[in-house]
């Protein structure tokens, strides 16, 4: 006999989704969203030179830039008002993470519940202010060194691209997390989805116009194809893996001929419950030196800097290593966030529910320590390797970016969290329909 789940599973159909107003209402709000912010790439900064902006780019697009373009959903190719994208607001994020770890004002405001996260997310949005302002000069002194990309030098265009770069990343901030609470889904993370997505027509394009001048085998294209679909699968097979912890609760007499609990349920733990997190905050860590020292190298600066951007240019050992080193750290430092073992052991304690043979309590909490360690080392290796081994093949066949395993990483996951959440915004939509229903059948009656 099927479970009530699976029976609301089976009726979940369009005539369901029609009368889900609120779900309607939620996806009509992330779209509009998302419209807004792909038409603020396509608004230019003032005083650039298009046409030689276009020449620079095409010189640099195999690099590091090309990555940064990609998370920008093509904006820094244009030099559009959102050409610094998310980043800066990710990059402060990881800094705050970490400065939760060492200050003891921070770890004690993560503590306070809703109230301390407010304080948080203010100084993660200082913070993010801070670093689009740097790195929006950065650019600006670097867009000067090139010859004929800026119309008229000087601290007025610094200036002018300082405000118009940083107010972009703050509107895309805003924006994010209108989408988190009056849309469906992460709003940052489909902020970046929407970026990637959107550009994914014209690197196909660009790849098949490869193919036909004959710079790209036929043969290649279809192994890359291949490895694709490949790594899509993999993929949704890896964040759907599970390791569930039996949890038993003891039956109790609540009165002298009634008894309760003495049901087992599940404690599920996700093989990657960092999610896209860790490559995002590698590549968002990665891009904050180079970004500048990419420009600066260019246009004639410190020896120093040529050398940053010549050993982190995108498929150099060096980048590589760093790549998966901070893969590896960003996907146990980020599970140890989200997932507290000693509070989820205090709650099973709280209410009644134990793992059979471990003792509750402090001994729970270092049993699922233990059990989601082991489940974080295989998480981890496997976003190492969908990230590096197809980036690894493609530097050497002057693939776009698009075709990586980071942007295969992030469009898959963001679309299985998305539809996640519209089903089970569905699921509520049934459950209140079954309750008008019976509460119409009582009255009835």
């Amino acid at each position: 006999m099927a479970s009530a789940a699976e029976q609301l599973a089976a009726n979940l159909n369009f005539s369901a989704f029609s009368k889900a107003g609120e779900l309607k209402k939620r996806i009509w709000f992330t779209l509009g969203a998302l419209l807004v912010y792909r038409l603020g790439t396509y608004i230019p900064m003032p005083g650039i030179n298009p046409g030689a902006l276009a020449e620079v780019f095409r010189q640099q697009s195999t690099g590091i830039i090309g990555l940064f373009n990609m998370f920008s959903g093509g904006a820094v190719g244009r030099m559009a008002i959102f050409a610094l994208a998310i980043m800066p607001y990710i990059s402060a994020s990881i800094i705050v993470q970490l400065m939760t770890t060492v200050s003891p004002h921070l770890e004690a405001l993560k503590k306070e519940g809703e109230q301390g996260r407010k304080i948080i997310n203010q100084y993660t949005r200082y913070g993010t202010v801070l670093l689009a302002a740097v790195q929006a000069y950065g650019i600006a002194a670097g867009l000067e060194g090139q010859q004929g990309v800026v119309v008229d030098p000087g601290w007025f265009f610094r200036l002018s691209t300082v405000i118009t770069l940083t107010g972009g990343t703050m509107f895309l901030m805003w924006l994010g997390e209108q989408i988190t609470a009056r849309g469906i889904g992460n709003g940052i993370s489909l902020i970046i989805f929407a970026g990637i997505v959107a550009e994914l027509p014209r690197a196909v394009a660009g790849t098949l116009e490869l193919s036909r001048q004959g710079a790209l085998s036929s043969g290649l294209i279809l192994a890359i194809l291949v490895m694709a679909i490949g790594v899509i699968a993999f993929i949704v097979y890896m964040e759907r893996a599970q390791r569930r912890l039996l949890i038993q609760y003891p039956k109790r007499q609540v009165s002298q001929n009634r008894m309760t609990g003495g049901e087992s349920s599940h404690l599920p733990l996700k093989l990657n419950t960092a999610g896209v997190i860790p490559p995002i905050f590698a590549s968002s860590l990665l891009l904050l030196p180079t970004t500048i020292a990419n420009f600066s190298a260019h246009g004639g600066g410190p020896a120093w800097l040529a050398a940053i951007t010549t050993y982190l240019a995108h498929g150099r050992p060096l980048y590589m290593v760093l790549y998966v080193a901070l893969i590896l750290f960003f996907s146990f430092f980020y599970t140890a966030i989200v997932f507290n073992p000693t509070e989820t052991a205090d709650n099973l304690k709280k209410y009644g529910g134990f793992i059979p043979g471990i003792r509750p309590g402090e001994r729970t909490a270092e049993y699922i320590d233990y059990v989601l360690t082991r489940i974080t080392v295989v998480g981890a290796i496997y976003i190492a390797l969908v990230c590096v081994i197809p980036e690894i093949l493609i530097s050497y066949a002057a693939v776009p970016f698009y075709f990586g395993g980071t942007s295969l990483l992030i469009v898959v996951s963001v679309t299985m969290d998305t539809v996640a959440q519209v089903q089970g915004h569905l699921y509520a939509a049934q459950y209140e329909g079954l309750i008008k229903k019976a509460k119409l059948r009582g009255k009835r009656r």
